[in-house]
Order: structure tokens, then sequence, then C-alpha cells
């Protein structure tokens, strides 16, 4: 299935790679559906020690020592956490890796995978997963959708870029996710 022209042109340059001693590897997937064009965002389950609990996501996690790779990551953390079936065939491009800003979380770097189906799977939650939803691109690239809001973290709160939708506000390394899907002049709204 094709991509929206727009997402095509951003998706063909080669993405930035990070590397580091002591990183954890993780991949995430980014589903594009058509008819509406969506993106599949879950809300990950309450879990004590999880410093993402709770928080809206993309489908994915840590590589396992199976993985053959991370787009492998990200292929079976998906179908683990929402029982969704990627095919190779169904990826389109990686974007740039993205790593926590912040000294008190996990050293992990995360490397989104840009997924194309053709149309919208039948969904299957594990205990990861509290919630999933196909969010319309429309919305997400609507004025005023990318914004600075005020999260609160266990520190009190943070003035962040995010993704403010009817399903719950996207920030952190989803927010720059899907900041980096949308290209540069979404990023430069917030």
């Amino acid at each position: 299935m094709p991509l929206p022209r727009d997402l095509a042109r951003r998706l063909a340059a080669p993405p930035v790679e990070v590397d580091g001693p002591g990183l954890y590897w993780a991949a995430v997937a980014v589903i594009v559906v058509p008819d509406p064009d969506a993106l599949l965002l879950i809300r990950r389950a309450q879990r004590e020690g999880d410093p993402w609990s709770g928080h809206i996501a993309l489908p994915g996690g840590r590589r396992q020592a199976e993985d053959i790779d991370l787009a492998a990551t990200a292929i079976r953390e998906t179908e683990e956490e929402v029982g969704v079936v990627l095919e190779r065939a169904d990826l389109v491009a990686a974007l740039d890796d993205v790593a926590p800003r912040t000294p008190v979380l996990p050293p992990i770097a995360v490397r989104p995978f840009v997924f194309s189906v053709p149309e919208r799977p039948r969904l299957a939650l594990n205990a990861e997963v509290a919630a999933a939803e196909w969010v319309a691109l429309d919305l997400l690239r609507a004025p005023g959708t990318h914004r600075v809001v005020e999260v609160a973290v266990s520190h009190g709160s943070l003035a962040t870029p995010a993704y403010v939708t009817p399903h719950g506000v996207v920030w952190g390394m989803t927010e720059r996710i899907l900041s980096l899907l949308f290209g540069p002049d979404m990023a430069q709204r917030a």
C-alpha cells in the first residue's frame, strides 16, 4: 500500500543512527493504514517499575537475543502486544534513532520502523497494553494539535512538546518519533 505522498518524500532520507556503550536497544512500529490515513497508538498498561507506565506509545519493545535485527524486534513486539502480524514486505523505512533525554531513565535507544499495510488489522491486546487506537494522520497534523504542554513527571511537571489528541497526550520519545515522521515543519510548530 503506498504511503501518503508527503510521508513517502520524508522517508526517503536515510535515518540517523546512534551508537554508544551500554545502550539497550529497542524498536517500535509506526503502522500506517489508509481510508482514512491513520497510525496505531497504544496506551501502555500501568506497571510497577515501568518509567513509561500508562503513556501513549507505539507498539514495540526491547531487542531479544533471538531477534536477527531491530526490524525483527519491531515485528515480534507488535505481534506480542497488539496481535498484528507485520511482514518485512510491509516495511517502508526506518526513522532516526531516539533516546531518552534525561539521565533518570534507562540508557535505551529506540529505532522506529514505518510499516504500511493495506487495511486496519484486527487488534488483540496483551496485558502490556491498556488500549489501542487508530489515530488519523490529519488529526495529528491539524493546527494546534502539536504544542507545548505541561505533563506530570516524578519530580513535578515538565513543559514539553506534545501531540494533544482525544485519545491522550503523546509526548516524550513517541512525540519525537511522530515529529520525525511528519518532518521538520511539524517539529517547528511546537
